[in-house]
C-alpha cells in the first residue's frame, strides 16, 4: 500500500500511525510510478493523531523531530519512506536508533539529513544578492533542498538593515525579510530593476573573477569540487546563458 500524504509533519506523522503495522508500506508526497495491483490511499493530516504520533516518539527519543524536520526538508522524491524506515526503527526499539549505522534505514535518514545541513552551509557562501532600485535585495536560488526560510536567520544577523528576498526558482516560493517580520510566500518569476549601484558591482566581480582565473591555468575539476555547476547560473562572476525568469515586479 502506498500511503500518500500533503508533505507536512503532521500530514507525515498521521500517515506513520496508519501505515505502522503495514509490513509493504510505503510513504510518499510525490506522485510515483505504481506496479500493477498496488493499492493506494491519501492520508490527511490529522492534528489529534499526529499529536499522539509526536508524543510516543519524543518519548524514546527527545531530538527525533529536529531528524525528522531535515527529512522532510529534502529534496529526494523517496524523503517520506526514508523517514518511515527511520522512525519505525524508532518505534520498534523504544530508545534513540541514529547511532545504529549498522542498520541500513538509519544510514539512509542521517545521509539525507547531512545533505540538507551541508547545503545549508554551503548556501551561506553562494547566495549573490542584488541590490534593485527600491534598496530591497534579491537573491535567486536553485537549492537542491527546500531550505529558503532556513538560510533566512544567517542573513537576518548579517544583513540586519536592509529587506531581501531569497528567491527558490525551482520551488516557486520565497523566503522574505522586510526589515521586521520574516514570512514565505509563492512566488513565480520576478522582475527586477537594478540600482545604477549594483551594475557597476556586478561588473566589478566579472571583472575581478576574469583577473584571477587564468585561462592557461585552469582549474575546472577543483572549481566544480568547490562550487557545483548548479549554482553558477545565480553567481555574478560567472556569465549568465539565461536571463532571470520575469513577470511579476519585486
Amino acid at each position: 500500500m502506498i500511503y500518500f500524504t500533503d508533505g507536512t509533519k503532521e500530514g507525515f506523522l498521521t500517515a506513520f500511525l496508519c501505515a505502522y503495522n503495514d509490513e509493504d508500506a510505503l510513504l510518499s508526497s510525490v506522485q510515483t510510478q505504481l506496479a500493477l495491483g498496488q493499492a493506494t490511499v491519501f492520508v490527511a493530516a490529522d492534528p489529534q493523531k499526529a499529536a499522539k504520533a509526536e508524543a510516543r516518539l519524543l518519548s524514546y527519543d527527545k531530538d527525533c523531530m529536529q531528524d525528522l524536520f531535515y527529512l522532510l526538508r529534502s529534496g529526494m522524491s523517496d524523503r517520506e519512506q526514508i523517514a518511515f524506515r527511520y522512525f519505525k526503527l524508532l518505534a520498534d526499539r523504544k530508545r534513540p536508533v541514529r547511532g545504529m549505522l549498522a542498520e541500513d534505514g538509519v544510514i539512509a535518514a542521517c545521509e539525507c539529513i547531512r545533505k540538507v545541513t551541508y547545503e545549508i552551509h554551503r548556501m551561506h557562501g553562494f547566495v549573490r544578492f542584488m541590490e534593485s532600485a527600491s534598496g530591497a535585495l534579491y537573491a535567486p536560488i536553485s537549492p537542491d533542498n527546500d531550505i529558503a526560510d532556513l538560510l533566512v536567520p544567517h542573513f537576518r544577523a548579517r544583513l540586519p538593515e536592509f529587506p531581501f528576498v531569497l528567491h527558490d526558482v525551482v520551488r516557486k516560493k520565497a523566503a522574505v525579510y522586510d526589515g521586521t517580520n520574516v514570512f514565505t510566500a509563492p512566488l513565480q518569476s520576478a522582475e527586477i530593476v537594478l540600482s545604477a549601484d549594483e551594475k557597476k558591482w556586478q561588473a566589478l566581480w566579472q571583472r575581478y573573477y576574469a583577473s584571477v582565473n587564468l585561462p592557461q591555468r585552469e582549474r575546472l575539476k577543483q572549481m566544480r569540487g568547490y562550487m557545483p555547476v548548479r549554482y553558477w547560473k545565480h553567481m555574478p562572476e560567472f556569465d549568465r546563458q539565461e536571463p532571470f525568469p520575469m513577470e511579476t515586479p519585486v
